[in-house]
């Protein structure tokens, strides 16, 4: 048996980027001509499981939580990629639990094994429309979601995305002026 750890971590040197790409990873790595000092790897997320016993080798399924959070580093960079593959490296720790030469042994994943994936964009694309049809995920602190309440229920707003869609029209006529 083994408790298996895993760290995921997004490799983003691994893959080049559309200029729309780019863009959408501005606020992350700054403007193209920086990247080669700002584009480095980071951490998506740590995950694990319980691997029953077996003989020889076996195959398990790990899960990855995927969120629409903006303020998660991970999301952000997702969110920006329109196609390709996401590079993956997946940093493996754990105890291995087996048989030994006087009964039960314990050791540890050894330090050194990893392996990489290149995820294609769609499949978080497809689970991130799945879980979140046809909208997104904004995190706002308290005084801006009570503001933007008492803005929609001043002007007979039904949804907050009524409103906020409503304060950008107004922004951008007032900055057309």
């Amino acid at each position: 048996a083994i408790a298996l750890r895993c760290q995921v971590r997004i490799e983003p040197m691994r893959r080049g980027y559309t200029e729309e790409e780019a863009a959408g990873l501005l606020d992350l790595f700054g403007p193209r001509e920086r990247w080669s000092t700002t584009l480095h790897n980071f951490q998506w997320l740590q995950t694990g499981a319980m691997i029953q016993g077996f003989t020889g080798a076996t195959q398990v399924n790990l899960p990855l939580e995927c969120t629409y959070d903006f303020e998660v580093v991970a999301a952000k960079y997702l969110h920006a990629l329109r196609e390709g593959h996401v590079p993956l490296q997946f940093l493996f720790s754990g105890t291995i639990f087996s048989k030994g030469p006087r009964g039960f042994a314990v050791q540890q994943v050894p330090w050194d094994r990893e392996d990489r994936f290149e995820m294609p964009v769609s499949v978080w694309g497809d689970l991130i429309r799945q879980h979140y049809p046809n909208t997104g995920w904004l995190r706002l602190e308290h005084e801006t979601i009570e503001a933007l309440a008492a803005y929609r229920s001043a002007r007979g707003l039904l949804s907050f995305d009524e409103a906020i869609t409503s304060l950008l029209a107004a922004s951008s006529t007032e900055e057309l002026r």
